[in-house]
C-alpha cells in the first residue's frame, strides 16, 4: 500500500518530534514514531527496533500495532521481522478487537498472515470474523473470498511460521486470543506428555459416553498433578504408569462386559 492511496483515521500519527537529518533521526523513538515511519521506511524501523525491541509489541492509543501497519502498508518483510525476529505476536488486536488480517488489502499479504499464524476466526467486537467484514465492496471482496476458501482448506499446523498464540484482552469474548500490548491473559500451554503417552481428542453421543470417570482415579491424578516434581523424571514416569493402570482397567471392564452382552 503506497502512501499516497487513503490511510484509516486511525492510522495517522503526528510526526512533530520527529527531527534530525532528513527529519528521520529520533533522540526518543515512540510507537508512534515508528509507526509513522512504516509507509516509505519499514527498514529505519527494523533498525531502531533492534536499538529498542521493547517498542515491537507496542501499540498506540488505539491499539495500532507495527503489525497492522506493515499489513496496511504491504511491507511483507517488516511484518515477517516482526514475529520472527521480535517474536511480535501475529494475533495483536487493536481498540475494535480487530487483527491485521482485516486490514489486509491483497490476497498475497493475506496469505502471508496465514502463514505467520494469524487466525482467521478471531472476531471483532461486532462479531465478525475478517472474511466477513472484508466482503463488502467497499472493503477488500477478493480478500474475504480467498480467506473463505482457506477457510475450507486449512493450512496444516505443522506448515505455519509462528504458533497460534492465545492472549490478551478485548471487549470481545470471542476474540481474547488476540494479545494488547504483549500482555498475555494468563493462559498457558499444558505439560507435555511423557514418552509413550498419546492423547486422540473426538466427539461422542451422550449415551455413548458410558460412566462418570472413576473418582480414585481423578483424585490420583489431580493429587499427580500438584505435586512440585510433577514434570521431573520420576513425576512423569508415575503419570505413565497411572495412565497405563487406567487403559488396563478399561479393556479388563470392556472385556467383561462383552462377555456379559455374549451370555445374555
Amino acid at each position: 500500500m503506497g502512501a499516497a492511496q487513503s490511510v484509516p483515521s486511525k492510522t495517522l500519527h503526528t510526526l512533530a518530534s520527529i527531527r534530525g537529518t532528513n527529519g528521520l533521526s529520533m533522540a526518543t523513538p515512540s510507537i508512534d514514531l515508528l509507526l509513522n515511519l512504516v509507509p516509505d521506511h519499514p527498514d529505519r524501523v527494523v533498525t531502531q527496533l533492534r536499538s529498542h525491541p521493547s517498542l515491537a509489541s507496542q501499540q498506540d492509543a488505539h491499539g495500532y500495532s507495527l503489525v497492522h501497519a506493515a499489513t496496511s502498508y504491504n511491507h511483507t518483510d517488516l511484518l515477517r521481522a516482526l514475529v520472527r525476529d521480535f517474536a511480535v505476536d501475529p494475533n495483536t488486536i487493536d481498540e475494535d478487537g480487530e487483527t491485521a488480517l482485516f486490514n489486509a488489502e491483497t490476497v498475497d499479504m493475506a496469505k502471508v498472515l496465514l502463514e505467520i499464524g494469524v487466525n482467521p476466526e478471531l472476531r471483532n467486537t461486532d462479531g465478525q470474523i475478517a472474511a466477513e467484514k472484508l466482503d463488502d465492496e467497499d472493503e477488500q471482496p477478493l480478500v474475504a473470498a480467498y480467506l473463505r476458501e482457506a477457510a475450507s482448506h486449512p493450512i496444516p499446523e505443522s506448515s505455519t511460521s509462528a504458533p497460534d498464540r492465545t492472549s490478551g484482552t478485548t471487549t470481545s469474548s470471542s476474540a481474547q486470543a488476540g494479545t494488547v500490548n504483549g500482555d498475555a491473559n494468563g493462559l498457558h500451554a499444558p505439560p507435555p506428555l511423557p514418552n509413550g503417552v498419546k492423547i486422540e481428542v473426538g466427539t461422542m453421543q451422550q449415551d455413548e459416553a458410558g460412566e462418570e470417570p472413576d473418582p480414585e482415579f481423578r483424585r490420583r491424578i489431580e493429587e499427580l498433578a500438584a505435586r512440585e516434581d510433577f514434570q521431573t523424571e520420576d513425576g512423569q514416569r508415575e503419570l505413565r504408569h497411572l495412565v497405563e493402570d487406567a487403559i488396563s482397567g478399561l479393556t479388563q471392564d470392556g472385556q467383561g462386559s462383552a462377555t456379559r452382552r455374549r451370555l445374555g
